[in-house]
């Protein structure tokens, strides 16, 4: 692996101060980081009184093709944000950050406390369409024996399945979706929607684009179990 680090860019609740919480904002391909300030993202987080410090992280697109995003995450990310002290780590992706942010708990569980994403890339059409045929991924088994081909969709897909039994999906962090419901890669959005719990799912009018996320994020903002900043006046009351 290449010994060039992941670009970051901090933004602390308070200048100075290290919150609990962290949030790892990942972009998708040819994305900027600095897109997420743009489209409200890092205000929304504000706005909705959350206790959490963000990190905006420019993930080459390269990093997927050479595989080398999900060793970078932990080494550049991860493994620093711990020893700085957080406590909970979420990570939020969008389209191939999505991808991203699940393919890594995958690779690398246990190493954060929450997932979201926002019209993330599934994998091939061809594969959604086998659990489509199967009456959705409730239903859905993996084929026996080895795999036709060393995709990693063919690995994410049995993981994913794990977020429609109540046991398992205890194991795994919560995991939130949003995605618009002419994006091109819905069909497989909808096929995880139907595994997730009531209140994890949100959909918007319109395609792959930052309109569409945007108004995602603040559908879904005031749903995320994220501790919020205490209002002075309570923080001292006895």
């Amino acid at each position: 692996m290449q010994g060039i680090s992941l670009d970051t860019h901090l933004h602390a609740l308070t200048p100075g101060h290290r919150a609990d919480t962290l949030l790892v904002f990942l972009p998708g391909a040819f994305l900027k980081p600095e897109e997420f300030e743009r489209e409200g993202f890092v205000s929304g987080v504000r706005h909705h009184g959350f206790a959490a410090d963000v990190m905006l992280v420019d993930a080459n697109v390269s990093y997927y093709y050479d595989q080398t995003f999900i060793p970078r995450l932990t080494r550049d990310v991860l493994a620093p944000a711990r020893s700085q002290g957080y406590k909970s780590i979420w990570l939020v992706g969008i389209s191939i950050g999505g991808f991203g942010a699940l393919t890594h708990e995958l690779a690398q569980p246990g190493l954060v406390e929450g997932i979201i994403v926002l019209a993330p890339y599934l994998g091939r059409r061809p594969v959604g369409a086998e659990i489509q045929k199967a009456g959705g991924l409730r239903l859905w088994k993996n084929p026996e024996g080895p795999p036709p081909d060393e995709e990693v969709d063919r690995k994410l897909w049995p993981w994913l399945q794990r977020y429609a039994a109540p046991d398992a999906a205890a194991e795994l962090p919560p995991l939130y979706l949003g995605y618009g419901l002419a994006d091109r890669f819905a069909p497989n959005h909808q096929l995880l929607a139907d595994v997730l719990p009531a209140g994890h799912v949100f959909t918007a009018q319109g395609g792959h684009d930052w309109p569409v996320w945007s108004a995602l994020w603040q559908d879904l903002l005031p749903n995320l179990p994220l501790p919020r900043v205490e209002a002075p006046a309570l923080a001292h009351a006895h």
